[in-house]
């Protein structure tokens, strides 16, 4: 292991889940024994039913992989696949129920807003702190401190309670801890998103300069973008086990692929309404240049490609309509080519619409999206489904610092506008 920092070795993970209500009341003694002495004989019986079943799930299964010294690796996969978890298990949060994994020096971890600090103490209690909890001396925390408070700008906050803090400040300090105190390996998962934009561009670019130091960075992320500027090796994970690794971009595409299937899938026997002479049979995004993308992002452009079949019928006047809900189902927008005096004829038997929004006004979060195809105002399709779509954090405003978060009531849809003042006589 003399160039490896991280080896991974068949590790798993499983969660009980769904406990009964009496699953945790007291037990007289007697009890006690006869259910230890059951739950032995299961184990002989049966070696691995005493770690499956209904009320089980295994985050991690059989996960194997290697990282050298200086490698910058990211980590992708959709929510609940296992990525979070596993970097747990690096950073000793959480124990492997089977495998090992063996690490070569000091770790720093940001898995979470708050992970390593202490709500009572102030921000300069916490950076000593952190820095003792990872092994280094009053003189090497002193030495880092200025660039510590400095990059995470907090520097009017210091002797308060962390507690009070925002969770851009937590976040800011945090990571600045974890990537100037000099662990090794440094883990980040998807809490960067917390912060603005601009922040998130210094975050990338200390870790290109911790790689560059020849430390090792795992890096957890949606952010798709990111993860190709940062990363040139990949590690897709679904439902706990690795479906991909090698080339960040190869990576990346699999992964995308995979969404695109998982996307046209709900349509092939879905409820809808129509005469059927054309149907919808798939839904992705796209970027400008023709290149599929697994989330949209704020302020730039992006493609909605809507797959269809015709049954061969004649179609003279199609509009096509999209419409974009939140997750409780509030409509947000709905956008028909006819508004804009589009309409489809002599279609191709097989093909996609395409509507290009050149500034996605959209703010960061989740959201769903259904369609409809009319023609001559009478139904054509109409699939009862919702398709989910993901928004990242984007600079809409050109400023480089807008964060949506920061605001008491959060808005679905962004809007720019023109400021100006004029003196009343």
């Amino acid at each position: 292991m003399s160039d490896l920092s991280i080896r991974v070795e068949e590790l798993g993970k499983l969660y009980h889940i769904g406990a009964s209500r009496g699953a945790y009341k007291y037990k007289t003694l007697r009890e006690s024994l006869i259910q230890a002495v059951n739950a032995s004989l299961q184990r002989i019986l049966n070696p691995r039913s005493s770690i499956s079943g209904a009320d089980t799930i295994w985050a991690l299964k059989d996960v194997t992989f290697e990282v050298k010294q200086g490698e910058v690796v990211g980590i992708i996969g959709r929510n609940g696949a296992g990525k979070s978890t596993l970097l747990k298990v690096l950073s000793h949060i959480t124990e492997p129920t089977r495998g090992r994994v063996r690490l070569r020096g000091r770790v720093g971890s940001l898995l979470e807003v708050g992970t390593g600090f202490h709500p009572e103490l102030t921000g300069r209690e916490n950076i000593y702190l952190c820095g003792s909890i990872l092994g280094m001396k009053r003189s090497e925390i002193n030495h880092k401190f200025d660039e510590i408070v400095a990059f995470a700008d907090v520097e009017k906050f210091l002797e308060t309670p962390v507690k009070r803090y925002s969770s851009g400040m937590y976040v800011r300090l945090a990571f600045s801890v974890a990537a100037h105190l000099q662990p090794e390996i440094l883990l980040v998962d998807e809490v960067l998103a917390v912060g603005d934009t601009e922040f998130q561009s210094r975050c990338l670019g200390k870790m290109g300069d911790v790689a560059r130091e020849g430390r090792t960075v795992l890096f957890v992320s949606h952010n798709m973008g990111a993860i190709e500027t940062l990363c040139k090796k990949g590690i897709l994970i679904e439902q706990g086990s690795i479906k991909e690794l090698g080339n960040i971009h190869d990576v990346v595409a699999k992964y995308v692929h995979m969404n695109l299937i998982q996307q046209e899938e709900p349509f092939k026997n879905c409820s809808r309404s129509g005469n059927g002479k054309i149907r919808i049979t798939g839904f992705h995004l796209e970027n400008p240049d023709g290149n599929m993308i697994a989330h949209a992002v704020s302020g730039s452009p992006v493609v909605f490609v809507i797959s269809y079949q015709t049954n061969g019928d004649r179609c003279d006047d199609v509009s096509v309509g999209i419409s974009v809900h939140q997750s409780n189902d509030a409509n947000i927008f709905m956008y028909y080519s006819n508004f804009s005096n589009v309409l489809f004829s002599n279609l191709p038997r097989t093909g996609e619409f395409r509507c290009l929004f050149p500034e996605c006004s959209l703010a960061p979060g989740d959201f769903l999206v259904r369609f409809r195809i009319i023609d001559h105002g009478i139904e054509v399709d109409w699939p009862k489904i919702a398709v989910p779509i993901s928004i990242h954090m984007g600079d809409y405003y050109r400023t480089g610092s807008f964060d949506g978060r920061l605001l008491d009531f959060r808005p679905p849809v962004l809007v720019r506008g023109e400021w100006s003042i004029k003196a009343r006589s």
